[in-house]
């Protein structure tokens, strides 16, 4: 009888490692999977990240917040009022700007022809917070007397420099002791610097209250101011006077502050 050859049986070993070589490289390629899919999510995300970086500088620019903690009110109600008979042709924008510890500041922003700033107020009710409303008198900025005012007298600045300053525009401040009430600004209304007094004198008469809310005291100050009250003109006669303190100009033995 003719004998047929037989092929050697698979061992026992050989049956047991071709499964697991074969498990062994589909985890291997599936490992490699997730991992690219791993590295394409973080490129996506860095891609994602430069383009975010890139339109940084835009969202900075947007951002009109003052730095200090002042904050634009969104729907301002007014709390007082200037009488626009003393801005003949100017267009007044009026602003809220709120702090979270309790200030309020009132400003007022007058512009000419073509939106030339000419004059502005700030009404500044401290809180917490206790800013100093009003210009720092430094080296650039030179005292030009005082006026008289419903308010009581009021401090003027201008530019220091000669020639120049007789050109320039007036600064104010007021401080109300007894309300905390700040009043600062300036203008260049006038063609010359007596003008220019009474014109901020007269800002600051035509200046009214429309609301107080809660605040007795800014009432009171209101209501005591208004008993003082004067004309445009005549609140601006101290600035005509011949008196070294009052004075349309700054005497020269006092300087620059």
């Amino acid at each position: 009888m003719h004998s047929f050859p037989a092929g050697p049986a698979p061992s026992y070993y050989a049956l047991r490692i071709r499964p697991a070589l074969t498990s062994f490289v589909d985890e291997v390629c599936a490992t490699l999977a997730r991992l690219c899919a791993y590295l394409m999510a973080l490129a996506l995300i860095a891609i994602s990240g430069i383009a975010l970086w890139d339109h940084l500088p835009d969202v900075t620019a947007l951002d009109t917040s003052p730095k200090d903690g002042w904050s634009l009110a969104a729907r301002p109600v007014p709390a007082f009022a200037v009488s626009q008979f003393i801005f003949p042709g100017k267009t007044e924008i009026y602003e809220i700007f709120r702090h979270p510890e309790g200030g309020r500041k009132d400003v007022f922003r007058w512009r000419g022809s073509g939106g030339t700033p000419v004059a502005e107020l700030e009404i500044y009710r401290p809180g917490g917070e206790i800013d100093q409303a009003g210009p720092a008198v430094g080296r650039e900025l030179e005292a030009a007397g005082i006026i008289d005012s419903k308010f009581g007298t009021v401090s003027l600045f201008r530019q220091a420099g000669g020639t120049e300053a007789a050109r320039s525009c007036l600064g104010f401040s007021r401080r109300v002791d007894e309300s905390g009430l700040q009043l600062a600004g300036w203008s260049c209304l006038g063609e010359d610097l007596p003008t220019r007094r009474i014109a901020i004198a007269c800002m600051l008469n035509r200046l009214v209250l429309l609301a107080a809310g809660n605040d007795t005291k800014l009432a009171q100050t209101f209501v005591h101011a208004e008993a003082r009250r004067s004309d445009c003109t005549a609140s601006g006669a101290p600035a005509l006077s011949a008196d070294w303190l009052t004075g349309a100009d700054n005497p020269r033995l006092r300087g620059a502050m």
